[in-house]
């Protein structure tokens, strides 16, 4: 079958194709947190003595006594039981940013040889999967293999169904037989321990003495694409790297600015409705959802919950929005850049952190220059941001972001801060040692008495920044679609924790001898006039900025994963994570190598896979046509006609291109002979991305020569425009 030939049959079956057939969407009320055993299903489980102990564990994290985990765990497998479920599943996360799970029944047989269904607190606790087989930067070698998960009794255990049965699944944590970090979560957990101690010290040192334990939210926004199968099954760049590694840019793209929050296309509103009702049954709070910038591209979010939650629960809605995807006949793509020339994927973290005796310390109130709790906190953050702005860009550095940072579509490369104009004028002030006061948004009155006035916001949202101030949150623009969340989170928590300690250490000193609001403001002053060149509320696409960050500021611009992943080696980076007990440094260099590691591969698949379908799908397709134009040039001859011979030079000229360059590639790829992770990852950026993007010049250039009915790939204007 020609390639045009499976593109037509993709088209035929897409548009004669019906939503998928669902049930019907039952009231909030009646779904919310069916599949999760929460609190309010322990309350009606369990004596008042174990819920108690069970729910200061959940709220507090304090440790949970052997005995009435045997009381939770059979209540649990009771209600699990009830549900269906036969297995039950520690569920964990790797250094791979997706979700791993192993699998146990509920069974014992006895002497008679009869099984019966057993679930105890010990086997709720802990957990055995392998240890080396996981990304581990070798911490563990091969022949010492022992791995354990351990429940984490504050973050909420639920039912996954399948067709077929249902399991119990335990959120947990995942540490090597030696006690190191071997996941994602135990790290968060400790960056949420060490902010919360120091910022105890600062709230005690401003006069606070009722003070509960501190937590960090997070909210996250999740852009994605959506590609029929049928279109997806004939691109092997997306079944197995996520994006296009080849295609030409349609006439149409995002250009008319007509895709975003348009008109959701009926299949799409289908899916997104199932696949929001799942979320709803476990208690994962999806808030909006809408067309994105891109076509083809929408975004779900949900409502900010506690980080640790937050990030488990963003794990789940990924695994849950690809299986729903393809129930639906799409392939959901969360590669940061799936198509090339229209606007790439993110996943907006938005972050703050608060209590329930102080409430959110991010929130200025409305007269932010005399909150002076938030204006050390927000402080805390600026200082953050330009201290260890090298560290946010490496949480977020994959292979797949590199596409996007830097590029008029999403934030820059470059770590800065944006407060608003309010905000930033507060803190202009701080720099001079006095506050006069700050302005509020005022009233938009448009002059039509239908509309209501309301207030305005005191300051205008900059998208083109990395990390900004939303009015009682940072947003962290940056992070990859396809990233899990918890790197994000653990950066930003310790930064703050670093950040809190220093102004703890300044904030004593200064009360010796100054009132509370003048030691505020000294040390305020001090941490400006030490970090403040990280503050920007300019455009963060532009020229000028890029300069000035650089050569005025002293900021550093880290366009690739190659130039960030080794900032985490630096000498201030290991201090920070070793100071405040978040990563060891073995810890955090087993990071450094799974990351780098994880680069490496990624590209190197993109390689092999631009070089196979370059060969085998796109050079047998522009010689076909070439053979077809030959033979219809001999022809026009016989008949004293002759053939512009423009096509066929630049056919001539791209297939041999094409192949010089795959060449070349294939002669890169397969060297390995490297000094370390860093030069590895030196030659993936500066020689493999170049050459693949070379060939693909090549490849587009002839798709836009070649017969449509010879082109083998599912096109651009194809894959993006036909749902």
């Amino acid at each position: 079958m020609s390639g045009n030939q499976v593109r037509l049959q993709a088209i035929e079956q897409i548009t004669n194709r019906a939503p998928k057939e669902v049930a019907q969407t039952k009231p909030l009320s009646q779904i919310w947190a069916n599949d999760v055993f929460n609190l309010q299903k322990m309350e009606d489980a369990l004596s008042k003595n174990a819920f108690k102990a069970i729910k200061k564990t959940v709220q507090t994290g304090v440790a949970l006594d052997n005995s009435t985990a045997d009381i939770v765990a059979a209540a649990m497998k009771d209600w699990a039981l009830s549900k269906g479920a036969k297995f039950f599943s520690h569920v964990f996360y790797p250094m791979t940013n997706i979700t791993a799970e192993k699998h146990d029944a509920f069974i014992l047989t006895n002497s008679d040889g009869n099984a019966i269904n057993e679930f105890t607190g010990s086997l709720l606790i802990k957990g055995e999967p392998d240890g080396s087989s996981f990304p581990n930067g070798s911490l563990r070698m091969t022949n010492a293999a022992r791995g354990y998960t351990a429940w984490d009794p504050t973050s909420p255990v639920y039912i996954q169904h399948t067709a077929n049965g249902a399991t119990l699944m335990i959120p947990s944590v995942f540490m090597s037989w030696t006690g190191e970090a071997l996941d994602k979560k135990i790290p968060l957990l400790r960056s949420n321990s060490a902010m919360n101690e120091a910022a105890q010290k600062v709230l005690s040192l401003m006069g606070e003495t009722d003070i509960a334990d501190l937590n960090s939210s997070c909210g996250p926004e999740q852009e994605y694409f959506l590609v029929d199968e049928n279109f997806a099954n004939a691109r092997p760049d997306l079944l197995l790297a996520g994006r296009t590694l080849f295609g030409a840019a349609p006439a149409k793209g995002q250009q008319f600015d007509d895709h975003y929050f348009g008109a959701i296309p009926p299949r799409v509103q289908v899916f997104m409705q199932d696949f929001e009702d799942q979320l709803y049954k476990l208690g994962i709070p999806a808030k909006t959802h809408h067309n994105e910038v891109a076509p083809g591209q929408f975004e779900i979010a949900p409502y900010y919950g506690a980080a640790n939650v937050g990030a488990d629960q963003q794990q789940l809605l990924m695994t849950i929005m690809k299986k729903t995807a393809k129930e639906h006949g799409f392939l959901c793509l969360l590669h940061e850049k799936p198509f090339a020339g229209v606007n790439g994927s993110g996943k907006h973290v938005n972050w703050s952190v608060g209590n329930s005796t102080q409430g959110n310390l991010l929130d200025p109130g409305k007269t932010p220059h005399e909150n002076l709790q938030f204006l050390l906190f927000c402080g805390a953050v600026i200082r953050g941001v330009h201290k260890y702005g090298p560290l946010l860009r490496a949480v977020i550095a994959s292979a797949g972001n590199d596409h996007r940072l830097g590029a008029n579509e999403a934030p820059p490369a470059i770590l800065s801060v944006y407060l608003g104009d309010q905000l930033e004028k507060v803190f202009e002030e701080i720099k001079t040692g006095k506050l006069t006061g700050c302005t509020d948004g005022g009233e938009m009155d448009l002059g039509l008495s239908q509309i209501l006035n309301f207030d305005r916001d005191p300051g205008d949202r900059n998208r083109t920044s990395p990390f900004a101030f939303t009015g009682n949150r940072f947003e962290f623009r940056a992070v990859g679609s396809e990233q899990s969340v918890s790197g994000p989170l653990v950066a930003m928590n310790t930064m703050l924790a670093d950040s809190l300690n220093w102004i703890a250490e300044k904030l004593e000193a200064a009360l010796t001898t100054q009132d509370q609001t003048a030691a505020v403001i000294t040390v305020l002053k001090e941490l400006v006039e030490l970090h403040g060149n990280a503050i920007f509320g300019g455009d963060g696409y532009s020229e000028e900025w890029h300069k000035a960050a650089v050569e005025e500021r002293g900021l550093l611009n880290i366009p690739t994963t190659a130039d960030a992943l080794p900032h985490l080696m630096s000498a201030d980076i290991v201090k920070l994570f070793e100071s405040t007990g978040v990563l060891s440094p073995v810890e955090l260099e087993s990071r450094y190598e799974v990351y780098a590691e994880q680069y490496n591969l990624a590209i190197e698949v993109e390689a092999k896979l631009t070089s196979d379908i370059a060969k085998t799908k796109i050079y047998p397709a522009a010689i076909s046509y070439l053979s077809e134009l030959t033979h219809a040039s001999s022809s026009l001859s016989g008949l004293g006609l002759d053939l512009n011979p423009t096509v066929t030079k630049e056919i001539v000229e791209h297939a041999n291109g094409l192949l010089v360059t795959v060449t070349k590639l294939e002669a890169e790829v397969v060297k390995h002979d490297f000094a370390d992770a860093e030069a590895h990852m030196r030659h993936s950026a500066d020689v493999l991305c170049p050459l693949m993007t070379e060939v693909r010049a090549h490849a587009d250039a002839l798709e836009l020569l070649v017969a449509d009915e010879l082109w083998p790939l599912p096109k651009y204007s194809e894959m993006l425009f036909i749902k």
